[in-house]
């Protein structure tokens, strides 16, 4: 099954479960953790780049996928870069296909993207966790969650220039054999796009933030498919205005990435005006508690990046983002809110 992990927990087939932090399980401490992401990616997709900033975050799913020789290991998408867990045995492999997807973005999409990788170890010893668990979208697609905080703190510390993987003398051009953007983007039928992260500020209290969460969740899932952008209707390829038939389509929708537990919430939803607003302002109140941060984004329509590994059709997934931003916008949003957070004067 692709993109699990072994260990003793079954995934699970309600997105709900995964607040629940007893449905994760801690990885061992000589396991490796890499990061991705495009510098100034916010620049990039605001001259018009969105693609090209999905496809070079994608891209170390599928070089490490196929240069490994299986998609069975946790990763997540995050629209402007990726995460991955991955054994001691597959550092040559993690650190090969990190350099060769860096050489290619900066030669073939012009764009800088910054990887790096760092032991779970270090991660604990910094005062994180990395805990993982399976959700199963359909029967034969299933998504890692990182539970934790130790993506976060892994990711600035390599924006700060820790951990990083440094360009090789010989860096490769990369496998990316099963990734491609052949989908049209996915316009709203219900209102906007919203690409939505929530992260707790406080790791340590996760019944707390699960109970904001759910709060969240109730809101879209009220909605009609549960908010879902690819429900409104089958897809169309690109190059051709033929829609695939509808039992495909919803084969594609079951396999979409559209709900995510990284550190937090990571939502692309298909909302209307006034559920998105009776959100923010939950979220809001949640950020003046001290409880949360988040940061959201509004737009068109989404984005799907596809990831079909050789041999496995049956294993497809599909990585969903928003058109005019998505996750790389929410993200600044949200980095923004934490530093006004941290200025704001004190009460006399």
């Amino acid at each position: 099954m692709i993109n699990s992990h072994v260990g003793p927990h079954r995934a699970q087939d309600e997105f709900s479960l995964m607040l629940d932090p007893d449905v994760y399980e801690p990885l061992p401490d000589d396991w490796l953790i890499g990061i991705t992401d495009v510098v100034s990616s916010t620049a990039a997709i605001r001259s018009g780049r969105y693609e090209d900033v999905n496809y070079a975050g994608a891209s170390i799913i599928a070089a490490l996928g196929n240069a490994w020789g299986s998609f069975d290991f946790p990763f997540v998408f995050r629209g402007d870069g990726a995460a991955f867990a991955l054994p001691a045995s597959g550092i040559m492999a993690a650190t090969s296909a990190l350099r060769d997807v860096a050489g290619f973005a900066k030669a073939d999409l012009h764009l800088d993207l910054r990887v790096g990788l760092v032991t779970v170890g270090e991660i604990r010893a910094n005062g994180r966790d990395v805990r993982t668990a399976r959700y199963a979208a359909s029967e034969r697609a299933t998504y890692a969650m990182f539970a934790g905080g130790g993506l976060k703190w892994a990711g600035q510390q390599i924006k700060k220039g820790r951990f990083l993987v440094k360009p090789g003398r010989y860096a490769m051009r990369p496998d990316l054999t099963g990734l491609s953007c052949d989908w049209a983007p996915f316009p709203s039928q219900r209102g906007e796009i919203l690409s939505l992260l929530v992260e707790p500020r406080d790791h340590t209290h996760p019944e707390v933030f699960a109970a904001l969460a759910k709060c969240v969740l109730a809101v879209f899932d009220a909605a009609p498919r549960r908010s879902h952008p690819l429900s409104g209707g089958a897809g169309i390829a690109r190059g051709n205005a033929k829609q695939v038939d509808a039992e495909r389509w919803l084969e594609v929708a079951s396999h979409s990435d559209f709900r995510k537990f990284d550190d937090g919430l990571r939502l692309t939803l298909d909302g209307t005006a006034d559920e998105i607003d009776s959100v923010e302002a939950i979220l809001i109140a949640a950020r003046t508690r001290g409880e949360i941060d988040f940061g959201l984004h509004r737009q068109s329509h989404a984005l799907m990046t596809c990831l079909v590994p050789s041999g496995r059709p049956d294993s497809h997934l599909h990585f969903l983002d928003g058109m005019g931003g998505g996750y790389a916008r929410a993200a600044a949003m949200m980095e923004e809110g934490a530093l006004a957070q941290v200025a704001r004067p004190l009460a006399l």
